[in-house]
Parts: C-alpha cells; structure tokens; sequence
C-alpha cells in the first residue's frame, strides 16, 4: 500500500522517543490500578511484581544484544552519499539527546563492537539502518513489492521520499550501492524472515518496507544475514528490536500473550511475535482492542500505528 511521504527527516526529534517511553509508564500504571481490581482476562489477576517484570523482559535494562557488528558501515554509507554527516548529525544536536561520542565513531570510522539496541540509542539505529536499507543494492528493493506497488513512482514511499540526509537525490541511492553482499543462501534467509516480520505502523512485512522501520529491518536482516546469523537468530533479533522501535504496542503485546496464554514475553516464540497477527497494524490493534474489551485497559491518549519516529 502506497503512503504518503514522512515529513522531513531534519525535523525528526528524539523527544518523540522520550514521549513513547512515558506513554509505556503510563500504560503499566493503568495496569496496575485497573488490573489488580478487574482481573486479567482468562489467566487471572497479574501482581505488580509480574507486570514489572513484564515491562522488563519488553525493554531490558541492559539492552538486546546482537551477534553482529557495525563494522566498516558507517563510512561507507557516508562515502555513498546516502548520509550528510552535517545533516545527520544536526537532528541529534537540535534534540535532547545529541550524538555520542561512540555513535559518531560508529558513523565515522565504523567499530567492531557488537551492536547492542537500547532505548537511548533506539533513534540512532532506526535512522542508521534506515540508510543501510535504502542504499543496499538487493533485488527486495529493484524486483520485489516496492518496485511492484510504485506506479513507476518508487519515490512517494515514505520509506524513499521521506529520506532527506543525503547529499543525492534519492532515486541516485535507493538500491545503488553494494554495501552488504550476500550469498544465494543469505538472500533466501533475508527474504524469508523479511516476507514474516511485520511492523505496527501499517499491514505491510519488511518484503515491502515502504516506511521507515521497515526500510530499516530490512537493512538490519541483511547484516545479520552476511554475517551469519540463522533464522533463529534473526527472528529473534526482529522481535526485540521492534519492541524498542514499538515499546507501546509491544508492552502490549506482552500483556496479552502473559493474560491470554500464560506466556512471558522472554519465552514467547519471535516467530509468532513478530508475525502478522500480532505486530502488525491491524495485528497490534486487535490486542489493544482485546484489552480494552476485558476491562484491563482504558483508551491511552498517543496510541499511534503510524510510521514517523
């Protein structure tokens, strides 16, 4: 499905992140107040002590450590254009939280540390990663759903026209660049979990990433991929990254699948986690709608399935 161009990415703010994080204290509260009189669905009353463990299997404290490193990605992507380092760097400066010393050495000299995703760095990587998507040359991009739903048009995405840290017109970027290169095999696990991870802001998987997240799951499933990583591996990857990209929606996810199933979050299966019927757009809201219907959430202001950060 086509959607309209993001706004600029110069006006993207990182006080957004912050307002998602509080609306996901502001959901545990409601929790704790509504659920320990109401109930909780078919598993009985969750405690407070369950609930908070709840949110920390969702965004764990240490962050989610991957198996793959940044290495020389930075600068490549900054050698092709599809990064102005001013430009970049400039949405951090004017927010409250300007880039680290580390994340400009990772978008400078690159690092062979293992990327780990944490709430404070989640911007940093949604907008890293959006650029490795975008730039990779993989035939997702040039055969797949982007170029079958364009109408000639592959700029009106939100995914390409919303993309505005280059130093080129998009078009000149967009799958121009053999930034990660992958095997017949790594392609085949690439497109199998792309075409089975979905994101919350709309009912499209990362084979058709025309939004931000998308763009930027599929760059991270790439780099997985040409470093190694099984299916397992990458699925899992999906499931806790989106969790920091959505920590709304996925804290609650984790409340349903607890209520509903009786399953942790840190036990759920990715797979199931990641797919349609739960982290999509359409997925994500027959949850909210669950919980609402039993009683154990009342309707939270900021509920959003949009895809600006």
């Amino acid at each position: 499905m086509e959607t309209a161009p993001e706004p600029p990415a110069e006006n993207i703010s990182a006080n957004k992140w912050v307002r998602r994080i509080a609306w996901v204290i502001i959901i545990i509260v409601l929790v704790l107040l509504i659920g320990l009189e109401s109930g909780y669905l078919k598993q009985g009353s969750l405690q407070e002590k369950e609930l908070t463990q709840l949110h920390q299997q969702v965004i764990l404290a240490g962050g989610y450590a991957l198996t793959v490193s940044y290495r020389n990605l930075g600068p490549r992507l900054l050698a092709s254009g599809v990064i102005d380092h001013g430009a970049f760097a400039a949405i951090y400066e004017n927010s409250v939280n300007p880039l680290t010393s580390a994340e400009v050495e990772i978008l400078t000299r690159g690092s062979d540390e293992k990327i780990v995703i944490t709430a404070d760095n989640a911007h940093f990587l949604l907008n890293l990663f959006w650029a490795v998507g975008l730039v990779n040359k993989n035939s997702i991009l040039t055969e797949g759903p982007m170029m079958q739903n364009s109408d000639g048009q592959v700029d009106r995405f939100a995914s390409t026209g919303g993309w505005t840290l280059a130093t080129k017109p998009v078009m000149e970027l967009y799958a121009h660049v053999d930034l990660i290169s992958l095997t017949p095999e790594q392609q085949a696990r690439v497109e199998e979990v792309a075409s089975a991870v979905y994101r919350p802001c709309c009912d499209n998987s990362t084979l058709f990433p025309d939004c931000n997240h998308g763009m930027a799951m599929l760059g991270w499933l790439e780099l997985m991929a040409s470093q190694g990583a099984s299916l397992d591996e990458m699925f899992e990857a999906a499931k806790y990254v989106n969790a920091y990209w959505f920590p709304q929606q996925t804290l609650e996810m984790a409340i349903y699948l607890k209520a509903d199933q009786g399953v942790d979050f840190a036990e759920a299966d990715a797979r199931l986690v990641v797919s349609k019927n739960f982290s999509s757009a359409s997925g994500a809201g027959m949850v909210h709608q669950s919980l609402q219907s039993s009683g154990l959430l009342k309707q939270t202001p900021g509920q959003s399935n949009s895809c600006t950060n």
